[in-house]
């Protein structure tokens, strides 16, 4: 039995929205990683297509947080500022 080689992966730009939201979900502290990947999947859905507020893709991911879910929005906010997205 032989084992091929996995294929190559080509990593995303930085300024993709994926990069971002991930990046953005990386600034909250959660209790554990899947919360975090949670986070990052609700707020590219978020940046996808602006249907709700920032506010909902907080609470829909359903992430168990080490800090306020406000201030989770505001570092949210912030780095996404920081990246030139605004709501």
């Amino acid at each position: 039995m032989t084992t091929k080689t996995p294929s190559s992966v080509r990593r995303a730009a930085e300024s993709t929205l994926e990069k971002i939201a991930y990046a953005a979900a990386a600034e909250v502290p959660t209790a554990e990683p899947h919360d975090s990947d949670r986070l990052g999947y609700n707020i590219y859905q978020f940046l996808k297509s602006r249907r709700d507020p920032l506010e909902t893709a907080l609470k829909t991911a359903g992430a168990r947080l080490r800090i306020s879910d406000e201030e989770a929005l505001t570092r949210v906010r912030a780095y996404l500022k920081g990246q030139g997205i605004t709501e």
